[in-house]
């Protein structure tokens, strides 16, 4: 059943004029009055709703009866990613949501390729925005993860405590951790997890020192070096399988 996100509280019984990049999506799918979509606000749970008027331009619906269902893992896990060049960013970010990232924070690094600031930062953001909707539509999650405004990587990282809360585990990816994967605990933390991965060109020395400063722990995948968007992405997945994620 087709789903789309809009961002409004809905009640059941209501009549929704629907916005028109979802109009627009409506005619590709070539839906028609009568037909049932189901609706998310990223706030949880999710509604029924009827068609009732598709024109060209314009489409309502009638609001339906709400379900509490949801797709999340039983953490709360933000990926904080050096930003990778051309589309490996976007696919990134598609894939973290399907495998339950709950945030993501852009970073710029000593060696990243791609640097945003001003007016470009404002529109990747609102564009990685978009991808995390529209993931959150494919997949079945109902709470809309969040994308951070990108930054600079020790002004975030100053902006943490030096130590993690209890309960919360930080993880710095890196390929010249001593401390495997296999090493993490085997049950969720019962804190946030953040887990930081570095752009095409690794992080820097004095970098990896700033992070381990403010509690990440360094932590190798084994001997082949990944690519940063294969790297985030292969955690995720394994901490879904080793957590209960799935």
């Amino acid at each position: 059943m087709p789903r789309f996100f809009v961002d409004h509280a809905f009640r059941s019984g209501d009549l929704l004029s629907l916005p028109d990049e979802v109009t627009r999506h409506v005619h590709v799918l070539r839906l028609q009055p009568g037909d049932t979509i189901v609706m998310f606000n990223g706030l949880g749970g999710e509604y029924s709703a009827e068609l009732i008027e598709v024109e060209r331009r314009a489409a309502r619906v009638k609001i339906g009866d709400f379900r509490a269902t949801e797709a999340e893992p039983p953490y709360q896990l933000t990926l904080a990613q050096g930003i990778a060049g051309g589309d490996k960013m976007d696919w990134l970010i598609e894939k973290a949501v399907e495998l339950g990232a709950s945030s993501f924070v852009p970073l710029t690094t000593t060696r990243s390729v791609v640097r945003l600031a001003g007016e470009r930062a404002v529109r990747r953001q609102a564009h990685w925005q978009g991808i995390v909707r529209a993931s959150c539509e494919q997949c079945g999650r109902n709470r809309l993860p969040e994308v951070a405004p990108a930054r600079e990587i020790g002004t975030w990282l100053t902006g943490l405590s030096k130590e993690p809360a209890e309960g919360e585990l930080r993880i710095l990816l890196s390929p010249r951790a001593t401390y495997h994967f296999n090493a993490l605990p085997g049950e969720p933390p019962a804190g946030p997890v953040t887990v930081l991965v570095g752009p095409e060109g690794g992080f820097s020395a004095a970098e990896e020192a700033a992070a381990a400063h403010h509690g990440f722990a360094p932590v190798g995948l084994g001997p082949r070096v990944l690519r940063t968007e294969t790297a985030g992405i292969a955690v995720l997945a394994a901490l879904a399988a080793r957590w209960g994620g799935w």
